[in-house]
């Protein structure tokens, strides 16, 4: 039996009244949440209906539901959806990895750094889907969408990793540099652990970047995948098939997210709280 002093303590009236208020807001939130999709939903039903919009051009729940239920009885569209979440969870991968080593490189040479800046800048406002031709050309139709969701999200991950190690390197390595530690010390034991939430805040940010990339990589040269369901529900004018795509790609990041928010929040609680 445990003892007495395993028991812990009771919270206080003030704390449980606290917490009691969280869980109401809690509550509150997730169900302003609901209700706003169910008038969102509500509105576009009856606007299809009473024809205020015309369903053949934005299609209506309703007739989702059955289109849902026709493409996931063929299979077709959870094979597209597979397809898609896979392109979409190796260009996270790979733009994470890939963006992280550049920006410790950029972190350790600063002279790599200054030469390099201005080609990121003009890499980082150019529009990604003039590159498309070119992936196609060099990667062929299958690989060309990675490199569309790599080319999306590569800029954008290194410029974000490497302004944390700066902001780090302002407040956190003074200490280690007075007693004479090497950078690969500092990077080891003060600069990856220390980054961790701003690698997740990245990640966060990459969701959705590297989905619009394999969404333009399908538009341009899929045989397979959500982009190419919408193209081809686009072409032969079935609007419904179009909005289900669109539903399940607004899913899918949602999925995504979630699963980013977890890995954060284990992350943190194994004590990645971005101190040394």
């Amino acid at each position: 039996m445990p003892s007495s002093q395993d028991k812990r303590p009771d919270p206080s009236p003030g704390y449980s009244r606290y917490l009691k208020s969280q869980k109401r807001a809690w509550w509150g939130i997730l169900l302003s949440r609901l209700l706003i999709l169910a008038a969102f939903l509500g509105l576009w039903e009856l606007a299809a209906r009473l024809k205020w919009v015309d369903p053949l051009l934005t299609s209506q729940p309703s007739k989702l539901v059955t289109t849902f239920r026709e493409l996931g009885f063929e299979g077709s569209l959870f094979m597209h959806t597979r397809v898609t979440a896979t392109e979409t969870v190796i260009g996270i991968v790979v733009s994470m990895v890939l963006g992280t080593l550049i920006a410790v490189l950029f972190w350790w040479s600063t002279y790599a750094s200054k030469v390099l800046e201005p080609y990121m800048v003009v890499l980082n406002a150019l529009p990604k889907v003039a590159l498309g031709p070119i992936f196609y050309i060099l990667l062929g139709d299958e690989y060309s969408v990675y490199g569309m969701a790599v080319a999306i999200s590569l800029i954008v991950t290194i410029m974000m990793v490497e302004n944390g190690f700066k902001e780090l390197a302002r407040t956190k390595l003074q200490l280690m540099e007075s007693f004479g530690a090497t950078r690969l010390q500092m990077l080891r034991m003060v600069m990856l652990p220390a980054s961790v939430p701003n690698l997740i805040a990245t990640l966060k940010v990459n969701v959705g970047l590297t989905l619009v990339g394999v969404i333009m990589g399908e538009f341009l040269s899929s045989k397979a995948g959500l982009g190419y369901l919408i193209i081809y529900g686009g072409q032969v004018f079935q609007m419904n098939m179009v909005m289900v795509s669109i539903c399940m790609l607004a899913l899918m990041s949602v999925v995504l997210y979630g699963i980013v928010n977890v890995i954060g929040s284990y992350m943190l609680k194994k004590g990645f709280h971005g101190r040394t």
